[in-house]
């Protein structure tokens, strides 16, 4: 029996105690302190037995707690005071979103196929979310004019519990939005607000949610309406989740419903960051409306989205990126292809590597950065390796000319420090540090902590991690009806002074979650030496579908129920954000063993390093550009290996030695006062010198003034005059992409000898044929570097050319080179579309080498 009709029943507030709903409606309780305290204090079990959900908290706490509570005068005092800074902080920032661009429209539009903003909004799977919920504060934070853009899963990702025999198992609770901080979005008579797209011919409506992250708002979409086929209503059910129809639906409903939505709600971004590939088929449908409502041609609509398009990729391998048939294609997008007026096989070609090869597949990160540009990925190391990667996309260029730079991420420092860091904070730093938190004369500060204070409160983050550890096995023993010997015996594993390695991230095989188990002898040895004992918590999911990774769990839990390691080892069950936050604050060391050069950028180490733990960790991701022997160990020298038995065995060694000769007899020199003077300076270098940097406030601000700023820019330049400048950018293209054939570099002699003294100029001239095209529609540029020992360039610099004559057909062009260093240089010249006609000119493709 189905209702007739649905309702919700709400919290009854008095009209004293209704603060409480906007603050539990605003996903600031994620990082502000004293929110989560003014909670807590209203009932501390029910706070925790709500998983810190607030919405929830307030639809089943009594009315008669609720009415003692307003006749509580401090409580109440409380309350206000907690309002009242809430209320300043939406409505007082420190930077006014106007002085970012004070004279032209500017408003950014993030793109992501998951957020993780806290533990009551299971949405997310892992760093991917995790990041784009910590780019969301920062941005709140800094009052960036920026909306997020997502999808609402019932389902969410899945939920971990261990059979007994160690193996992961999966179950998918269902999500109550009716008790998450979120709210559907209704039209002016009280309606849902809904959008929708199409599969397959069949209409699909769709819902949009709002979650306010500060003074950020997320829209999220939803496909679960009876008015839905059962088929499509299930495309929001689950992240990640189904076949590779199933993903592209879901796509679609991101990229396409989500620039629809927008467009219904009124935003008109000036910019689109897509967060992965996953949105990438936003690009196709705002050149889809500037075509139906502003009447542009395909080619001038693309110039526009092009210019305003930003693309942030975050896999390291090509087999992580979203790839599908043609066929599957052609079924959702054969109609759609009609309405961007471009035959079907010119919309697959922007999909692919190579655009004429018709047996590849349809690709959304190739799509993505056909469409964008500025792409980047998330870390020095990574930027390198995804300009190998996608290398064949601008295959007339060497790898390091890739127009794939880098941003490294951050982490938003107030979200994941504990309670204990904080109060240490304020008190050394000053109230408003979390305002400020990449300002590096902030963190210099840290220096006037007394080692011994900052050092008790790392110990009793320690002891809180200890105690949530033994709490949290003896929880999962007992709904598993196990002995209550065994639960005794769970309440009494690790001890809260021995030195404590975390490990907590995604099982996927390249982390090798099982690297410091390769020889469990050495580690029994290591781990239960009486004089130095050391402690392991380790926590992570494997992918459903990853059988590989669940066996490294297998293997983990198997050798923590030996007798040697029953006390030293434990495995937490159902890893999320809280379980995280718990480990990153009370773990010394925080361990990461990836295979180089496979993690595209690894935060939970800067979690981990905002509360003062140490790394140790292979020299990938962020460690790579963020290690420093006065912070932390390497594992390695950054080497990489073709035999993965070997590396594994050479590096598995690495991490035993560094552990028995310089990571734990440190963390045990102790002087006097039992204070580890020698870790204590490790871990305050690490907060003065890596924290101001390795935060998503950085990051932020850097995409603003690298990509979001510039791009908004050229929105305006372009849009205006009825888009005339994107008419005009069309039909320029147009005229290289067919002139450029006629393009080529005739002569280039040097007036200078081949030995330079340093400090001198050695002079470059060029002549060229430029076929239909002029001097200003091209950048000559002289293209110089060190050399290496084969005779390539190692380093290279550019600097324009500048035309001086021209004669039946050939243009000279002239410049300088300067002769800084000693060594072994060389030079060439090169042609490309005209620096000032293009964001970005490497996107066209084109280039003439001498």
């Amino acid at each position: 029996m189905r209702p007739k009709s649905k309702y919700n029943i709400v919290p009854k507030l008095s009209s004293q105690l209704e603060p409480l709903r906007s603050l539990a409606y605003n996903l600031c309780f994620g990082w502000r302190q004293e929110i989560r305290d003014l909670f807590q204090r209203m009932d501390p079990k029910l706070w925790t037995d709500c998983g810190h959900n607030p919405v929830l908290m307030l639809g089943l706490i009594s009315q008669e707690r609720l009415e003692e509570l307003s006749r509580d005068q401090g409580f109440m005092a409380q309350m206000e005071r907690v309002s009242q800074d809430f209320n300043r902080y939406l409505s007082q920032p420190r930077i006014q979103s106007e002085d970012y661009s004070p004279d032209l429209p500017f408003q950014v539009a993030y793109f992501s196929a998951e957020f993780g903003l806290s533990g009551c909004l299971p949405i997310y799977s892992g760093g991917l979310g995790i990041l784009a919920g910590d780019h969301l504060k920062s941005a709140s934070d800094l009052n960036v004019p920026l909306v997020g853009v997502g999808l609402l899963y019932q389902e969410g990702y899945f939920s971990q519990y261990l059979s007994s025999d160690g193996w992961q198992m999966e179950t998918y609770p269902v999500n109550d939005f009716s008790n998450m901080p979120v709210k559907l979005i209704r039209d002016k008579e009280g309606k849902p607000m809904q959008v929708s797209v199409e599969f397959k011919g069949e209409k699909v409506n769709i819902l949009i949610w709002r979650i306010d992250v500060g003074r950020v708002p997320l829209y999220l979409l939803d496909t679960n309406l009876p008015i839905n086929s059962p088929e499509s209503r299930r495309t929001t059910a689950q992240l990640y989740g189904g076949d590779r129809e199933m993903r592209l639906r879901q796509e679609i409903v991101l990229g396409i419903g989500g620039v629809r939505a927008l467009k219904t709600l009124g935003i008109e971004p000036t910019i689109i960051h897509m967060n992965e590939g996953h949105s990438a088929f936003s690009a196709l449908e705002r050149i889809n409306i500037l075509r139906k409502e502003k009447g542009l041609s395909f080619d001038a609509a693309r110039e526009m989205v092009i210019a305003t398009t930003v693309f942030t990729t975050h896999t390291p391998v090509p087999a992580g990126n979203d790839v599908f048939s043609p066929d599957l294609v052609q079924t959702y997008f054969g109609e759609y292809a009609k309405e961007l007026g471009i035959n079907f096989r010119v919309l697959l070609g922007y999909g692919r590597l190579d655009p004429r090869n018709e047996g590849e597949k349809f690709g959304m990160s190739t799509l993505a950065l056909r469409l964008s540009s500025h792409a980047n990925g998330v870390s020095r190391l990574h930027g390198k390796v995804s300009r190998s990667i996608w290398q064949k996309i601008w295959s007339h260029h060497p790898v390091e000319d890739v127009p794939i730079d880098h941003i490294t991420n951050g982490i938003h420092v107030p979200t994941w420090i504990s309670r204990e860091m904080a109060f240490l904070l304020i008190r050394y730093l000053g109230p408003d540090w979390a305002e400020d938190p990449d300002n590096e004369r902030v963190w210099e500060q840290i220096e006037n902590i007394p080692s011994t204070e900052l050092w008790r409160s790392h110990e009793r983050c320690r002891d809180h991690l200890v105690a949530f550890a033994r709490r949290l096995l003896t929880e999962r023993l007992r709904e598993k009806d196990m002995d209550p010997a065994e639960m005794q015996n769970a309440g009494e594993v690790l001890t809260p002074d021995a030195m404590t390695i975390g490990f907590s991230r995604r099982f996927a095989t390249y982390k090798r979650a099982t690297l410091i188990f390769r020889d469990p002898d050495r580690l029994d040895r290591i781990l239960n030496n009486p004089k130095y004992p050391v402690q392991m918590i380790i926590s992570g999911k494997a992918h459903p579908q990853d059988n590989e990774g669940k066996e490294f769990i297998k293997t983990i839990i198997h050798l923590s129920r030996e007798a040697r390691f029953h006390r030293r080892i434990v495995f937490l069950e159902d890893y999320n954000f809280h379980i995280a936050h718990v480990m990153v604050s009370g773990c010394d060391l925080w361990l990461n063993t990836p295979r180089r050069p496979l993690e595209a950028c690894g935060t939970s180490g800067m979690k981990a390093l905002a509360n003062g733990s140490l790394n140790l960790s292979v020299l990938d991701g962020w460690w790579d550009e963020g290690y420093h022997s006065k912070c932390g160990w390497a594992i390695g020298h950054g080497e990489v290996y073709k035999d993965y038995n070997a590396q594994d065995n050479i590096e598995s060694n690495d991490l035993y030695n560094l552990l028995e000769e310089e990571v734990i007899p440190l963390f045990y020199h102790r002087g006097h006062d039992d204070v580890p003077r020698g870790w204590v300076e490790k871990m305050k270098a690490g907060l003065r010198y890596l924290v101001p940097i390795f935060n998503s406030h950085r990051m932020v601000q850097e995409y603003m003034d690298r990509y979001y700023l510039p791009c908004s820019k050229r929105f305006n330049v372009l849009s205006s005059n009825d888009f005339e400048g994107a008419k005009d950018l069309a039909s320029w293209r147009q005229k290289l992409m067919t002139g450029w054939a006629g393009v080529s570099v005739e002569k280039v002699t040097s007036g200078n000898g081949l030995d330079m003294p340093v400090g001198s100029e050695l002079e470059i001239e060029a002549a060229v044929k430029l076929g239909t095209l002029a001097p200003d529609d091209v950048t000559v540029e002289a293209y110089y570097g060190r050399l290496d020992h084969n005779g390539d360039f190692a380093e290279r610099e550019t600097t324009a050319l500048e035309v001086y004559d021209s004669k039946d057909g050939t243009y000279k062009f002239k410049g300088k080179i300067p002769c800084l260093e000693t060594g072994r240089f060389g030079y060439t010249v090169r042609i490309m579309p005209s620096r000032n006609r293009l964001e970005n000119p490497f996107i066209m493709g084109l280039v003439t080498w001498a």
